[in-house]
C-alpha cells in the first residue's frame, strides 16, 4: 500500500490564476450549495451541526505576559465543515482578525484554507483564503438578488465601501444587467475613493457613482441596498435604517446588521428571508437571546423577534426554499424583502473546492509533501 501523501499550496497570485474573482460562477457555485443545504447533506461544527464555528476570544485584562488584550476584531476563528452534493470535501477556514492590523498595511483578517478528503482526512489543498472569503460572502447576496430583487433594479446603495462592499457589487452586478447608479455611504475618504475607482476600473457600464452623507441619502430611492459595515457589539455603533426612506419594492441585503427604527416593520411590513435558517439557531443556542446584539446578523434579530411573539418561525423563509420553489420569493413589485447573510464555512468549501480543480486542472500552484510513509504508523 502506497501511504504518501502530499497536498497542493495555492497563494494568492496562484487563487486568481485559478478563477477565485469570477463572480458569475461564484453565484452559480454558491446557488448550488445552497440547495444542497436544503437537501441536508452537509455537516458544520457543534451538536447542531450548525455552528457558524469556534472563536477564541481575549480578556480586558490578561493576567499573563504575553497573552493578547481584548480588543475590536481580535479574535482566532475555527470553521470546519463538510459538504456533501457536488463536492464530498471536508475542510476548515482558519483565520486571525485584528482591526490594529490596518496599521501596519495589512488586512483586519488572514485567512487560510485547508481542503481535506472525506474519507482519509488527507489534506488535499492548502490554500489562501481571503479572496476565497471576500468572493463567496458576495456570492451569496448575489443568489439573493437573483431570486428577490426586482427585475429592473437599477440603483445600488453600498453601506461600507469595504471588500464586502466590492464584492456584494460584483454579485449585484452579475445578476441584475440593469444596474446604471451606484450609491456608497462609507466612513473615511480612502474607502470611498478606493470604491469609486474600483466601480470605474470594473463595471464602466455604471453612469452614476454617487457619495452619500448619510444612511438616509444612500436608503432613498435605491432598489438594492447592501450593508456591508464592520460593526462591534453594540447595537448603537450598528448604521441607522428608517422604514421611511426605504423604497417600495427594496431588496436589502445584509451580510452584516443595522439597527432598524422599528421592529414592527421588520415583524410585520417585510418579508424576512435567510441563508440557512439553522445557522441563527445555532447561533442562538450559542448566544441566548437577545441574539442580534452579539452577533451582529440580521438573522439574529429575527430568531430575536420569534423570542419575543412578533413572528413565528414560519414566518422566516430560506432562500434555498425559494429558489427549489417550495416557497414563493418576490410577491409583488411593492414588497420589500430583507435578506440575511451569515457566512457559513460550507461556502468556503464549495468556492474552494471549485478554484482547487481548476488549480489542477490548469497546473497551477506548489505540491508539497506531508510524508513518504507516516513515522508511527
Amino acid at each position: 500500500m502506497d501511504a504518501k501523501i502530499d497536498f497542493l499550496y495555492l497563494s494568492e497570485p496562484d487563487m486568481i490564476k485559478a478563477g477565485v474573482k469570477d463572480m458569475g460562477k461564484c453565484v452559480n457555485v454558491m446557488e448550488d450549495l445552497l440547495v444542497t443545504l436544503n437537501k441536508g447533506d452537509y455537516m458544520m461544527g457543534g451538536e447542531n451541526h450548525n455552528s457558524h464555528g469556534c472563536m477564541v476570544l481575549f480578556p480586558d485584562k490578561p493576567k499573563f505576559p504575553g497573552m493578547p488584550k481584548n480588543g475590536p476584531d481580535r479574535r482566532f476563528m475555527a470553521m470546519p465543515a463538510y459538504l456533501g452534493g457536488n463536492h464530498q470535501m471536508a475542510g476548515m477556514k482558519w483565520y486571525g482578525s485584528n482591526i490594529e492590523n490596518k496599521k501596519k498595511g495589512l488586512p483586519r483578517s488572514i485567512l487560510m484554507m485547508m481542503l481535506n478528503d472525506k474519507d482519509t482526512g488527507a489534506p488535499l489543498a492548502l490554500m489562501s483564503a481571503n479572496l476565497l472569503s471576500s468572493y463567496r460572502t458576495g456570492g451569496i447576496p448575489g443568489v439573493g438578488a437573483k431570486y428577490l430583487a426586482k427585475k429592473d433594479s437599477k440603483v445600488v446603495s453600498i453601506i461600507g465601501p469595504g471588500v464586502m462592499g466590492k464584492t456584494s457589487l460584483a454579485s449585484f452586478m452579475a445578476v441584475c444587467p440593469m444596474i446604471d447608479t451606484v450609491k456608497i455611504k462609507g466612513r473615511g475618504e480612502k474607502s470611498i475613493n478606493d470604491f469609486k475607482v474600483y466601480i470605474e476600473r470594473e463595471y464602466p457600464q455604471v453612469k452614476h457613482i454617487i457619495v452619500c452623507k448619510s444612511e438616509e441619502e444612500a436608503v432613498r430611492d435605491s432598489d438594492i441596498i447592501s450593508f456591508t459595515t464592520t460593526v462591534l457589539n453594540d447595537i448603537s455603533t450598528f448604521p441607522v435604517i428608517k422604514e421611511e426612506w426605504i423604497k417600495k419594492g427594496a431588496f436589502i441585503s445584509m451580510p452584516s446588521a443595522a439597527n432598524f427604527d422599528s421592529n414592527e416593520f421588520v415583524a410585520k411590513r417585510a418579508k424576512m428571508v435567510v441563508d440557512n435558517f439553522g445557522l441563527y439557531e445555532a447561533w442562538e443556542e450559542e448566544y441566548p437571546y437577545p441574539t442580534y446584539e452579539k452577533v451582529g446578523i440580521v438573522g439574529s434579530l429575527f430568531t430575536d423577534l420569534i423570542h419575543e411573539g412578533m413572528v413565528k418561525r414560519e414566518d422566516i423563509i430560506d432562500i434555498s426554499d425559494i429558489i427549489i420553489g417550495k416557497k414563493t420569493g418576490r410577491k409583488n413589485e411593492d414588497e420589500i424583502i430583507i435578506y440575511s447573510v451569515g457566512g457559513m464555512p460550507v461556502e468556503d468549501i464549495a468556492w474552494g473546492h471549485e478554484v482547487y480543480k481548476n488549480a489542477k486542472k490548469m497546473g497551477i500552484g506548489m505540491t508539497l509533501p506531508l510524508w513518504e510513509k507516516p513515522d508511527m504508523l
